[in-house]
């Protein structure tokens, strides 16, 4: 036994040696007594900024294990427990050493210094590499080593700084057991006698900021173990009560080494707004350096009144901070700030309204100098969305913070811009509202996390047991911003009495007992002098309790006590008091006593409030308001009761414990008392209740799981919980999950399921599983078990919207009827579960009963008052009633019920509405108004103004006649009569005006069978007043079925005043249904007021639905057709490179197209092969007509460059075809086009050229004409292509030959119609939508109607990403969106949800060095930022090279999404796997509003679905409304109807046909249209075109008459029209005739429009700006587009240019002011602000040519000569892109304009003119340049560029009385282009050929004989020396012989460039007698 002894003790002496020696060799430092510097205890490293490496989540490494119990004399020295030796190694000592070495070295770094610099960085949040380059900059390079050192032990070493100096504990070294003894009694005294140091720790981990002294008492452990009352507590106990004392905690102190944090140190943002105060204070000083200069998450739990605002003062400050210019932390000495207030909102919830008025009225103040708004957003103060974006800081209540965020999209901009969110009174988590804040901590962390955003979340609370639950819960780092400090940080140390008295709760004895301590207490205080405020829990309650105290004071003989009478105030103070209208406060003030409540008038309250800081008032009664709402300290507070009337569940609770912080900390008057003392009387069985929590003794617990279900309703609402899993990851945020974590089994959690599943993933599931069960049940979600996903349903975001309780909304689903009246309503509200709390008690059923006879309750109430839903119900129609209620308790359940229904009335409302039923929508919205306004709907509606009762009473008796309609027929007069009030009749009729009804016009058209289209026309009705009507109405308008009142569509309007007198246009689809209602009602009722609603029959008597005949070809199962098939070589080889065989559908139609001549119409769905189809076509034309012609139409320029590019490829190449593209962009010379073979053109350029095919020869060769896209018949440009159509036929008809017509489009839906007017007789196919190559699914997903477009459009974001995630993960997609703003946004937030992915990048398919050499390409910041994520975009905005660029990388697989345009779905075949359309709407900037797309653009986006190479099945998703879901359900299955609408434009059409003769008389015009479209449709649809015929008449010869007169109206409308425009003349027999300017309208394809307004406004002496005026009127502009907001654009680039827009005439957003100021900017040469304007620049002057020239013509017709050369002016100057002013070199490279001008006005400047500067030698023009300010290096390219000019020699050929013949010589060599003489216009978009206006003109005067355009013949031959030369032979009018007349020639490309030869002398004629006629003929 012995050996083992002494083999242990060998073994432990060779340990002790070992452990020696080791201690030796750590080298421990010699004891310090420094303590460390302040904040070098920020233990920041990068392990605990990242996020943790594993899945476990970071904030769960604080295990359970400081739970276990430690005496107060275990010491240990934290740091030193588990201090491994590279700790010591690497410590503070070591750093010194080093920092010492360093200085030794001569670095003339001082040693000191340096550690404590180097300690900072180490201590900063920065991560290693950024922590390398700080440290070498610090120490230089030749330090690596240590550099090294430092970083790899960051973290011992700045844990080191946190560790006490080792003292000579237990540790350092082995001592006698004297010496252990000796040591321990030492750290005993010392411990005793020591002052706070921070964070004693004797509970496992420490955190650096958590100060307190007393611990081991006052806290309960998480495992239940109870500790005792502080030991020096008292204890009383006798028959009357029973009292705890707990004496006041010790003042702290300062710590060693800590010093305030002095105001003068700070920098000047907060110098200034910490005015007046010298120094922060304790607890504030300590916080600072985290809250103000680090962006950590912070808790503080601190008492109350030491200063918690201020702290969060300084978090507010940090962020306000990062958005001023200059920076405050980076310029300490800086005073002036700009604030960036458009870039952040701060969000402070605040725990009461009371409290958040009082924050927003000091945050306002103290931040004013900043320009900084701060606001109270609560349940009685709404913002406008205007004050929301005005205002920085936002202070609110939970509840609507909750409402606000809730919404996915209605505030979502304010959602994003938070940057700071400060939770006030944290510890509410423990009270019923905890749920509230725990569901925003939630939704914000996840925000974080998802955007990528910092939102800084800053907690406030008073001190909390718990309080590193509620760190993990919000977040916080706790090694760097969880600061908690106990009692003795109270300004005012607090002594506490807890009095319970005795008997039992709620008895007599027990309330004697009460009053009897209270009273004692107040006397006892009175005794010492202090003074007292009693808090009660009732108004009525204040003044009686201060009547009996008094009175018991009398019976005690101690009135003395109260007496004020002595206070030296006092007689002021009865003069004061006689201002106050309460009788209660005059007579208590004699007695040194008052009351204080929120009843009272503010005026009284502040008197009372002044009083009693005076000190006149002894006693204070008051209601807990005083607490919360105003800083009023007494010396003492008694709470007197804990029993408080609780409206919400209507019953008496116990008084929370927040309120008695609160009011205990009203406790103590700084300047008076060193301690407050606090009472809280209440009843002996509550008394342990308050102790423990007060003293807090109980951890705060989670109250989640009560809230569970509708909290989960609303985060699957936002859309951000969309599976179970989600959900389980949402719960993860909560409280609730870190409280399970520490105390399973408070929330029934067995240990071993806790130990084998730590995380607790599979509770949080089925806590999720059974809330969507609940949801699932109430029909609020649909909820897929098997796949776990979980989606809203309407009621659900209704019920969130609305904040309904799940219960509700199912005692709604059982109650709800269609027709249930006024009555059921009411009850239904009443029955809501937000009611159940409410009690009836007896006490009331007599005052209640009393309502119902006095008239007050209007409909029954089942069930008697005595249920707590009939006293809802009553209280709530005594509301309406305005009823007088007495009783208190009465009075504040009244206040309840109405806010609550109010709200509870409206989701009503909207479900109702979603339901459709539109008599309960009425029944319910009057009962919303009527809650809202205190009227009945059965009252008369002029009850809403304030008008005089006897008034209103004689209105309500005649409400029969005097409803609104009929006195808005009557006289004022007539009024006064009517209500015996003369006066008030001119007053109510300005309130009729007043009055906000509006008028409905309504027009239908029926699209087929089944669905109608309506279209609104809203007009106000009223005179708009601000204080009626603020800025805006808005109204409900629906389409009701007048038998079963089923809406059809609904809509919500808003009209605002801004708009009030524009044109408000609704247009949507209703489905119709067998049998047909006899009338429909349209209603229009206002959202606010009651009675304001219009109703407009539509009789659908006339209405006669279309027949949908839809013929579909069904696809025949027949063997694929091979190639060889075209038994054509060079065909078959042709396509044998692409494939074998034919595909089913085209093998359909081979015969058909390949082999005969038959007219065919071809309906197939997109990327089914059409192409292949026209093709098959174009080989029959050229097989059996050869020679002829082939023209391909189709509907979009971009589909005529993508048809160019790909026949140019394909067939030009090998088979040797000319192809030539026609469009506005491309017009080769007439010789081209008569070489092609085939035109591929758009319908405006053929129309424009075959409209004179009589003298086009070319026109007439043509055997074939393939339209594309023949559907868009319907659309904008439909009848250009009716007329091609019609035009072609009847060539044919005329030259007897035949042309095919081969008409291509989606499937139709009345394909037979279209196919009879294309004569089409064998050759229809109509192939259905599933005949693709690739079959395609299509989901249509609705969406809830949102206010505004940005906030849907932002709605379908989310839904995109998982559409993305659920079809196509790694396949391409493009997401079709509205607008170029869009692309941008949907991007960047597919950006952000990427971001919540494990592979953020996972779109991206390319490598990093690919991407960085793609990126660098790019020019748009948006498209650069998207392609590193893989997404590109895509829209006409970007400049080619982005666009090529987005679809090289789409196309090859580098990116997977593309976000794009509608544009793409036409012109770029890109196909993808899934194609997302998110929103069916745009923006059009002429109505500005939203109008839907065509469904052809929808169809051709869905077309580009589906790859026919890759994929078996394409995916589409559309996402629209709603209320569009069905619309696009039917159409996109039956397709859509082709209608025609010619006859909207039918004038320019005839016109032109009319100047082509092919009509002559109004007999032609009609026959003329019965070879359209539009004929065919007529007859089928009559409705559609607004003809009038009755269902019964349809189809007979009385239809036919109709139809004839129908037509013949339409003729006269548009002949009219077009006589107006001066266009046509019409003699009296009928005959038509084209005028001159009909023929220039013809000619140059304008409008008749753009005539007339030339004509009317065409004058002599026209100046620049007029003629620039002129043209930018032409109707040819009309649709050029203004987007949002470009209104403002406008206006600046106005004001940056010549000619103001305001001379215009029109408002900015007008397409006609754009032109102008766009072309302004062109001749300026200015950088237009934004890409879509140099798209739109480049639209415009393509129309300008055209525009111009036809003025020219329609001025000389005129014979204005002055304004005949101004316009031709302008035209020059459109072409060189410079004013007329401007000087005439200033269109060469390198001029300065500025000096030219100047150059010019020297008198010998030369040249003076371009025509001398095409003469002037090479020297002169050197010269001239240098003078023009042209950089020497620019003078070449000037010289060529002058070298261009013509030098022309115009002289008078041939001249006799009849004709002149001017011949113009060009002297010098010309530059030659394809289509000609090419001018130099740099900055034009096309090139442009040389040509010369010749004019004669009378000499001497302003009268023009004639006009004739020159070009250059034969420019073939200006190659050699010989020059070109051309004549011009201008036939004269009789009326010049004898006549000089001047000829002037000018340029119409160079400015100024005009050639003169004056007064030439045209001969008389020779009179022959004989044969005069001849003569004259000849003139003639």
């Amino acid at each position: 036994m012995t050996s083992s002894l002494d083999d242990a003790q060998a073994r432990w002496l060779e340990q002790l040696a070992a452990m020696r020696k080791a201690i030796e060799e750590l080298n421990l430092p010699p004891d310090s007594d420094q303590t460390p510097a302040y904040g070098d205890d920020l233990d920041l490293d990068d392990d605990d900024l990242s996020a943790a490496a594993s899945g476990e989540d970071i904030w769960d490494v604080i295990s359970d294990e400081y739970e276990d119990e430690y005496s107060s004399d275990q010491i240990e020295i934290y740091g030193n427990r588990d201090s491994a030796s590279s700790k010591e190694a690497y410590s503070q000592a070591w750093l010194e050493d080093r920092c010492a070495a360093i200085a030794r070295r001569g670095s003339g770094l001082d040693a000191g210094a340096l550690k404590d610099q180097l300690a900072a960085i180490l201590a900063s949040d920065s991560n290693n590499e950024e922590l390398q380059m700080m440290l070498i900059e610090v120490v230089g390079y030749e330090e690596l080593d240590l550099v090294a050192d430092l970083i790899a032990h960051r973290r011992s070493i700045t844990q080191s700084f946190h560790e006490p100096a080792p003292g000579p504990g237990t540790v350092g070294r082995l001592q006698t057991r004297a010496e252990r003894e000796e040591a321990l009694r030492r750290q005993d005294f010392e411990h005793k006698h020591a002052t706070l140091a921070p964070a004693l720790n004797r509970k496992g981990p420490e955190y650096p900021h958590v100060y307190r002294t007393f611990e081991a008492g006052n806290k309960l452990s998480a495992y239940g173990k109870k500790y005792a009352l502080p030991p020096n507590h008292k204890h009383y106990d006798d028959n009357v009560y029973e009292e705890y004392t707990i004496p006041a905690a010790a003042v702290g102190t300062l710590g060693v080494g800590r010093k305030l944090v002095q105001i003068k140190d700070m920098d000047g943002l907060c110098q200034r707004t910490f005015k007046g105060y010298k120094a922060l204070n304790r607890m504030q000083s300590l916080v600072y350096p985290v809250a103000y200069n680090t962006n950590e998450n912070m808790l503080i739990c601190a008492p109350t009144g030491a200063g918690k605002t201020d702290a969060a003062m300084l978090t507010i400050l940090n962020t306000i901070a990062k958005y001023t210019v200059p920076n405050p932390i980076e310029n300490q000495d800086a005073t002036d700030f700009t604030v960036l207030t458009e870039d952040f909102k701060i969000i402070y919830v605040a725990p009461m309204k009371a409290l958040a008025a009082e924050v927003t009225e000091k945050l306002g103040k103290r931040l004013a100098w900043l320009g900084i708004q701060a606001r109270e957003l609560t349940g009685d103060m709404h913002l406008t969305k205007a004050e929301i974006l005005q205002t920085q800081i936002i202070v609110t209540t939970p509840e609507k913070w909750d409402v606000v965020t809730r919404k996915s999209t209605g505030d979502t901009e304010l959602v994003q811009k938070v940057r700071l969110l400060i939770i006030d009174e944290v510890h509410m988590l423990h009270d019923e509202r905890g749920a509230v804040l725990e569901s925003l901590v939630a939704r914000t962390e996840r925000q974080v996390e998802s955007t990528q955003s910092l939102i800084r979340i800053v907690g406030l609370s008073a001190t909390l047991p718990n309080y590193v639950d509620v760190a993990d819960f919000l977040k916080v780092n706790k090694m760097a911003g969880l600061f908690y400090f106990d009692a003795s940080f109270r300004p005012v140390p607090l002594e506490q009495h807890f009095i319970g008295a005795k008997g039992k709760a709620g008895s007599i004895k027990s309330r004697e007992n009460l009053e009897k301590v209270a009273f004692n207490k107040v006397t006892d205080m009175l005794r010492l002098g202090h003074q007292v405020m009693v808090f009660v829990h009732s108004r009525k309650d204040t003044s009686k309790t201060a009547r009996t105290l008094y009175d018991k004071a009398i019976d005690e003989i101690c009135t003395d006590l109260f007496d004020p009478m002595g206070h030296p105030r006092y007689d002021q103070a009865v003069r004061d008091m006689k201002q106050s209208k309460a009788k209660d406060i005059r007579e208590l003030l004699n007695k040194g006593m008052s009351t204080h409540h929120a009843g009272m008038p503010r005026s009284d309250r502040n008197l009372v409030e002044r009083l009693f800081a005076e000190g006149v008032i002894k006693v204070l009664c008051c209601t807990a308001t005083l607490a919360w709402g105003v800083n009023l300290p007494a010396a003492a507070v008694i709470i007197k009761g804990t029993q408080v009337y609780n409206a919400q569940e209507g019953r008496f609770t116990d008084l929370g414990i927040l309120d008695v912080l609160q009011i205990f900390g009203r406790a103590g008057r700084p300047q008076f008392q060193d301690t407050g003392i606090g009472f809280i009387c209440t009843t002996h069985d509550r008394l342990d209740h308050y102790l423990r929590a007060v003293t807090e003794q109980q951890p705060i617990e989670s109250k989640f799981s009560a809230k569970l279900v509708d909290n989960l309703n609303a985060e699957i609402a936002l859309g951000t919980v969309t599976t179970v899993q989600e959900g389980v990851q949402w719960l993860g945020y909560s409280y609730l999950f870190v409280r399970m974590q520490k105390s399973p089994l408070m929330y029934g959690i067995e240990w071993a399921e806790i130990r084998d599943d730590p995380q607790l993933v599979q509770r949080r599931r089925k806590l999720i599983i059974e809330a969507a069960r609940v949801l699932q049940k109430s029909q609020m979600i649909i909820f897929n078990e098997v796949t776990e996903d979980l989606r809203s349903k309407d009621v659900g975001r209704i019920a969130s919207q609305f904040y309904v309780q799940q219960s509700s909304i199912e005692i709604f689903n059982t109650m709800m009827r269609p027709r249930a009246s006024d009555a059921d309503a009411l009850a239904m509200v009443s029955m809501s579960g937000e009611f159940d709390q409410i009690q009836a008690r007896d006490d009331e059923e007599k005052e209640l009963s009393k309502l119902q006879e006095d008239g007050a309750v209007i409909t029954e109430v089942k069930g008697g008052v005595g249920t707590p839903h009939g006293k809802t119900n009553v209280l709530l129609q005594a509301h309406i009633s305005r009823a007088r209620l007495d009783n208190f308790t009465l009075v504040s359940d009244t206040n309840y019920v109405t806010q609550n229904a109010q709200r509870i009335a409206r989701a009503l409302f909207m479900i109702a509405l979603n339901r459709h039923w539109g008599y309960q929508c009425l029944v319910l919205l009057s009962l919303c108004q009527s809650i809202e306004r205190q009227v009945w709907a059965i009252e008369h509606p002029l009850h809403q103004f304030d008008l005089p009762q006897p008034v209103l009473r004689q209105l309500d008796e005649k409400y029969s006649m005097s409803s609104i309609e009929s006195l808005r027929d009557m006289e004022p007069a007539e009024i006064g009569q009517l209500v015996h009030n003369h006066k008030m009749g001119g007053i109510i009729s300005k309130l009729l005006n007043n009055f906000p009804t509006l008028s409905i016009d309504a027009e239908i058209a029926p699209l087929n069978r089944d669905v109608l289209r309506i279209k609104l026309w809203l007009t106000p009705d009223f005179k708009w007043n601000d204080r009626h009507h603020g800025t805006s109405e808005s109204y409900w308008i629906w389409v009701e079925n007048s038998e079963t009142s089923e809406i059809f569509h609904y809509e919500f309007f808003i009209l605002s005043r801004k708009k009030l007198y524009d044109d408000h246009e609704l247009n949507f689809t209703i489905p119709l249904t067998d049998p047909l209602p006899s009338q429909i009602y349209v209603r229009a009722v206002s959202d606010r007021w009651l009675g304001a609603e219009t109703v407009h029959p539509i009789s659908f008597q006339h209405l006669i639905r279309p027949d949908t005949e839809s013929v579909y070809t069904d696809l025949l199962n027949l063997q694929p057709l091979p190639v060889g098939a075209l038994k054509n070589p060079l065909l078959e080889e042709l396509y044998a490179q692409r494939f074998q065989y034919f595909n089913p559908m085209q093998t359909q139609i081979f015969h058909c197209l390949y082999n005969t001549p038959a007219n065919v119409l071809l309906g197939s769905p997109t990327g089914s092969g059409k192409t292949v189809a026209a093709e098959l076509a174009m080989w029959w034309a050229f097989r059996e007509k050869p020679g002829s012609k082939v023209v391909y139409i189709a509907p979009m320029k971009a589909l005529v460059r993508e048809r160019v590019q790909d026949w140019g490829k394909r067939l030009a190449g090998p088979i040797g075809l000319k192809l030539v593209e026609l469009t506005g962009d491309n017009t080769p010379d007439t010789r081209t086009i008569r070489d092609a073979d085939i035109i591929v053109t758009t319908p405006e350029k053929w129309d424009g050229i075959s409209r004179s095919w009589q003298t086009r020869g070319y026109v007439q060769q043509v055997s074939l004409v393939i339209i594309d896209e023949i559907h868009l018949l319907g659309g904008g440009r439909g009848p250009i292509l009716e007329i091609i159509v019609s035009r072609m036929n009847y060539i044919a008809s005329q030259k007897k030959g035949s042309v095919r017509l081969l008409g291509m489009s989606t499937a139709a839906a009345n394909a037979s119609d279209l196919g009879n007017w294309l004569g089409v007789k064998e050759g229809l196919f109509n192939f259905r939508h599933s005949v693709r190559p690739v079959p395609l699914e299509i989901f249509i997903d609705g969406f809830p109607e949102q206010r505004g477009f940005c906030p849907l459009m932002q709605s379908m974001n989310r839904p995109t990403f998982l559409a993305i995630k659920q079809h196509s993960p790694d396949k391409p997609v493009i997401v079709f969106v509205a607008s170029r703003r869009q692309t941008r946004l949907t991007a960047r937030d597919l950006i952000n949800f990427c971001g919540m992915e494990d592979n953020p990048r996972r779109f991206l398919h390319m490598s990093e060095d690919d991407l960085s050499a793609n990126l660098t390409r790019v020019k748009d910041d948006a498209l650069r930022e998207a392609l590193s994520f893989g997404i590109g975009l895509h829209h006409a905005g970007l400049v080619e090279t982005d666009r090529q660029l987005s679809e090289e990388l789409f196309a090859n697989n580098k990116i997977q999404i593309l976000v794009a345009t509608s544009t793409l779905a036409w012109g770029v075949n890109l196909p993808a796997h899934l194609v997302v359309v998110k929103g069916t709407q745009f923006f059009d900037a002429k109505t500005e509003g939203y109008k839907d797309m065509d469904l052809t653009d929808v169809l051709q986006m869905l077309g580009r679905a589906g790859r026919p190479q890759f994929d078996t099945t394409g995916i589409a998703r559309i996402f629209t409304q709603d209320a569009k879901k069905e619309f696009y359900k039917h159409f996109l299955h039956t397709g859509f109807p082709v209608e025609s609408s010619l006859h909207r434009v039918l004038d320019n059409h005839l016109g032109a046909e009319i100047s082509a003769g092919t009509i002559t008389t109004k007999q032609d015009v009609l026959d003329y249209l019965t070879w359209t479209f539009f004929f065919r449709r007529l007859h089928k649809n009559p409705s559609y075109y607004g003809l009038e015929i009755s269902a019964e008449e349809h189809n007979t010869i009385a239809a036919q008459t109709l139809v004839n007169d129908y037509m013949v109206d339409i003729v006269e409308t548009s002949l009219k029209e077009l006589e107006e425009s001066s266009c046509i003349a019409t003699s009296g027999t009928g005959n038509i005739d084209a005028t001159p300017l009909g023929k220039i309208m013809s000619y140059y394809y304008l409008s008749h429009k753009t005539i007339r307004y030339l004509a009317k406004n065409a004058k002599r002496n026209a100046s620049f700006s007029d003629v620039l005026t002129w043209i930018s009127h032409a109707t040819e502009y009309d649709e050029l587009p203004v987007r949002h907001n470009e209104d403002l654009i406008n206006a600046e680039l106005s004001a940056a240019l010549p000619i103001k827009a305001d001379s215009f005439g029109l408002p900015m957003w007008d397409p006609h002011v754009k032109a102008f100021l766009l072309l302004q900017a062109h001749f300026s040469r200015i950088d237009l602000p934004i890409s879509d304007y140099v798209g739109d620049l480049n639209s415009v002057l393509d129309q300008s040519i055209r525009i111009v020239q036809a003025s020219i013509d329609v001025l000389t017709e005129f014979g204005y000569l002055s304004s005949c050369e101004a316009m031709i002016t302008l035209l020059e100057c459109i072409k060189c892109a410079r004013w007329p002013t401007d000087g005439p070199l200033s269109m060469f490279p390198g001029i300065d304009v500025g000096a030219e001008k100047k150059r010019i006005e020297h008198s010998k400047a030369t040249p003076k003119t371009l025509v001398d500067a095409a003469t002037a030698p090479d020297g002169v023009l050197e010269k001239a340049a240098r003078f023009a300010g042209c950089p020497s290096g620019q003078a070449k390219r000037f010289l060529e560029s002058v070298a261009r000019l013509p030098n022309l020699k115009v002289s008078v050929g041939s001249l006799n009385a009849v004709n002149v013949a001017i011949s113009l010589q060009r002297l010098n060599r010309a530059k030659s282009g394809p289509g000609g003489i090419c001018i130099f216009a740099p900055r034009y978009p096309k090139p442009q050929t040389e040509g010369y206006f010749v004019i004669l003109s009378y000499s001497g005067t302003d009268e023009i004989v004639a006009l004739k355009r020159v070009g250059w013949n034969n420019t073939s031959r200006a190659v050699g020396d010989s020059k070109l030369q051309t004549a011009a032979k201008i036939a004269l009018p009789q009326e010049v012989q004898g006549k000089n007349l001047d000829v002037l020639v000018y340029s119409d490309a160079y400015t100024g460039m005009v050639w003169k030869i004056r007064s030439i002398e045209i001969p008389e004629a020779p009179v022959v007698e004989d044969g005069k006629g001849k003569e004259k003929e000849q003139a003639n």
